[in-house]
């Protein structure tokens, strides 16, 4: 028996809908952060970091916690093929977890794809 590799099982037990539900999410608003827990409550701190980043710089952002829908949980990684969350999308488009997130603050990075999306920040 050929075993396939793990992310084309993962697709294939995906239901598409998920899918679907998460392009809508991501769609929905400029900035999206899918994050275990939420940003008053987050449950791991990759995810306490990630919400505090875009605190941290005002940005204002819709937060959707994935351990209430464990498909949601599982699709989020197949969705983006990033293994790890937090996942943060601007204007529709995956820009990476919370090291990525941090990376791209610290050089200026992130305050830079804002202003070039025209998305408030605090001054």
């Amino acid at each position: 028996m050929i075993s396939q590799p793990p992310d084309e099982r993962t697709q294939r037990l995906i239901d598409p809908s998920v899918l679907d539900r998460i392009q809508s999410e991501v769609d929905s608003d400029l900035v999206v952060l899918f994050m275990n827990g939420t940003p008053v409550f987050p449950l791991c701190g990759p995810s306490a970091q990630g919400a505090q980043i875009l605190g941290l710089l005002g940005v204002r952002y819709k937060a959707i916690d994935v351990t209430v829908d464990p498909s949601l949980r599982l699709a989020i990684r197949d969705f983006s093929n990033w293994p790890t969350l937090p996942q943060l999308y601007v204007k529709g488009q995956f820009i990476g977890g919370n090291d990525v997130m941090r990376q791209m603050l610290e050089n200026g990075d992130l305050q830079a794809l804002f202003m070039r999306h025209a998305i408030p920040m605090l001054d």
